[in-house]
């Protein structure tokens, strides 16, 4: 949570009870603004950013068919663990088998047709060499003519059984196709995990994954032995966050115990938002914390609340949140500006000095559940202004004030 929403949220719950305690002291008539009083002390301080999301496994895989058939068999539940390698469930392999038979009866033809081929290839080359060698021995035993359509019945042999090979080349690349299509029938578990979701039932036909993730779904594995949130970060908490910061994790079904995490991811894009009320974009960033020791019982999809500890400050001069204003404070002519026309916003307190209230600049460090870290502007027992929030938010510099105990104690400290 950002340093100016913790204002305005402390601010909030305190402006009823300013308005209480300034009506009781405009009917006592007494002087001064009455205001709380407190010491400024030393304090250990704890910067959180808390975000809410839900449980997931880290590694969850979607197991879809990759063919199209009816389910015959489903071997699990949901909710069972399952080893690698281990049945899931059965499609309808009568199509696939009969694809297989018909692939491999067409493999038999191609590799009869290659023989024949290859028989027809070595009777041309036979008869070519025969008439080579009459021609050798006498020119005029055979003529060009039928020296050349040997010639061309061996090419033309040649080349038929090279397209037959490759025909069966062909035919048992389309027996495999076949074999793996009904391979595909039999679908098993890809890790080891819980049977989380299961989406389908015994009858139903399954679909092929490409025609859509949704559709094609049939279950669910999860690796339940790392869990962790998925939440969302505003943009003005994110740059406060870094891989291995410490979270405590509390889910709603779990809600006496605090889990340990850690962060372990930061998405570098923003995730889109739809426009608010008021036109402006909500930009935030999704950030995973993982548990170091989920419970075994921990399912996905539970809701949960992550609070990352961003920094931790030990014996720190702070003040209350509600306590820190903004007023305008002149440019001191150091600053190369005229004092008395710019007015710079600047954050501080109203410290007590003989009953006046002054307006004294401060910069402040990390931002705790109530209070914020001051690093320079006050000393350890300065006493401050730290409520109601009205009447800080319309106090003016150098306004007598008085305590409101007084107020309650008529009048004495």
């Amino acid at each position: 949570m950002s340093r100016r929403r913790k204002v305005v949220i402390f601010g909030f719950l305190a402006v009823v009870v300013g308005g209480l305690a300034a009506s009781r002291l405009a009917a006592g008539g007494q002087k001064g603004v009455a205001v709380r009083i407190e010491s400024v002390a030393k304090r250990n301080l704890v910067a959180t950013v808390t975000a809410s999301g839900q449980i997931e496994a880290m590694t969850a895989v979607d197991v879809a068919s990759d063919i199209t058939g009816r389910i015959v068999s489903i071997r699990v539940e949901e909710g069972d663990y399952v080893r690698r390698g281990d049945l899931l469930l059965r499609i309808e392999p009568t199509q696939f088998e009969a694809q297989v038979a018909r692939s491999e009866a067409q493999l038999s033809a191609s590799h009869a047709n290659a023989l024949q081929a290859e028989v027809n290839r070595d009777q041309a080359r036979r008869t070519l060499n025969r008439l080579k060698e009459l021609r050798t021995s006498d020119n005029d035993l055979v003529a060009d003519e039928e020296l050349e359509t040997a010639q061309q019945t061996y090419d033309v042999a040649g080349a038929l059984h090279q397209s037959q090979q490759h025909q069966v080349a062909q035919a048992e690349a389309t027996l495999q196709e076949a074999r793996d299509q009904l391979a595909k029938t039999i679908l098993v578990a890809p890790i080891d995990g819980k049977v989380t979701r299961l989406a389908v039932e015994e009858g139903e036909v399954a679909l092929a994954s490409t025609f859509s993730r949704d559709t094609g779904l049939l279950m669910t594995i999860s690796d339940l032995s790392v869990i962790q949130i998925n939440v969302r970060v505003d943009e003005t908490d994110v740059v406060r966050l870094a891989i291995g910061d410490s979270a405590g994790i509390s889910v709603d079904a779990f809600p006496d115990t605090i889990f340990v995490g850690r962060v372990t991811a930061i998405s570098q894009s923003a995730i889109a938002a739809a426009a608010g009320a008021t036109g402006d974009r909500a930009v935030d960033y999704d950030v995973e914390v993982t548990f170091e020791a989920p419970p075994r019982d921990i399912r996905p999809d539970l809701s949960g609340t992550a609070k990352i500890v961003t920094d931790v400050r030990l014996d720190v001069i702070s003040v209350p949140i509600i306590a820190l204003t903004v007023r305008g404070h002149a440019l001191m002519a150091t600053e190369g500006v005229s004092a008395d026309t710019v007015l710079k916003d600047t954050e501080g307190v109203f410290v007590i000095v003989n009953d006046v209230a002054e307006f004294r600049p401060v910069r402040v460090g990390i931002a705790g559940e109530e209070h914020f870290e001051v690093v320079s502007g006050l000393a350890e027992g300065d006493s401050i202004v730290a409520g109601p929030y009205q009447t800080i938010r319309d106090l003016a510099d150098s306004t007598a004030v008085r305590s409101t105990e007084e107020s309650q104690n008529g009048g004495t400290r």
